[in-house]
């Protein structure tokens, strides 16, 4: 856990990381194993409807949703991320909010939230109240759609291995502190079965993992 002060100080250092990053981000993309795995279970699940993208970055699965989707509102807290994605996808069909998601709040309710490594960025701290803010963007039969990874370079790991901090550079060598927790996925299905949602977690054959799910139906009383 992070203190609050230190939380917040922490988030506000990951959220400039991913401004700075934005224009080279796909340079710092891995080649690890499992990734198309990743876009050919979103495509099995289809995502129709009105779709929700969280932190959609550069707009690397924009796009895919667009496949399916009738519309994506694509939210990010990065302008530079979200012209990025503006300029790969096009704005047809498309709406992009600026917003931090950690004080952002829906003005309606979509068939399908996606987030596409977002919620490794999510503080332990933030876990449940960012669960909350998934079930309060759904419509009543809405489903979720995630996909992350959990691997965190040795170098990266600046307070040990127990820490959801780790230290991400830029290609000039500049340091940023960001949060990456390693979800183990049947931890991570476990966890939000706790919290009332019925989901399934997949791991790929590489580091990455993805999920979908949607909320229970409320236990009837005996």
């Amino acid at each position: 856990m992070v203190a609050c002060d230190d939380l917040a100080e922490l988030l506000d250092e990951q959220a400039g990381f991913y401004r700075a990053v934005a224009a080279e981000y796909d340079d710092h993309a891995l080649p690890l194993p499992g990734g198309d795995e990743l876009s050919e279970a979103l495509d099995a699940f289809r995502p129709t409807g009105s779709v929700l993208e969280l932190a959609c970055g550069p707009g690397t699965w924009t796009g895919q949703l667009l496949r399916h989707a009738t519309d994506v509102t694509a939210v990010d807290a990065s302008a530079e991320m979200l012209g990025i994605a503006s300029a790969r996808v096009g704005k047809q069909r498309v709406r992009f909010v600026l917003a931090d998601l950690f004080g952002w709040r829906p003005d309606r309710r979509y068939d399908v939230v996606f987030f596409g490594f977002w919620l490794s960025h999510v503080p332990p701290e933030r876990f449940a109240s960012f669960w909350s803010l998934v079930a309060d963007c759904l419509q009543p039969n809405g489903r979720v759609f995630f996909v992350d990874d959990g691997y965190r370079p040795v170098e990266e790991l600046i307070e040990g291995e127990d820490s959801p901090v780790v230290q991400r550079r830029l290609i000039d060598g500049t340091a940023y502190r960001i949060v990456k927790v390693p979800y183990q996925p049947e931890d991570l299905e476990q966890q939000l079965d706790r919290m009332g949602w019925r989901s399934e977690v997949h791991s790929t054959s590489g580091p990455f993992y993805w999920g979908a799910g949607d909320r229970a139906c409320p236990r009837q009383a005996p």
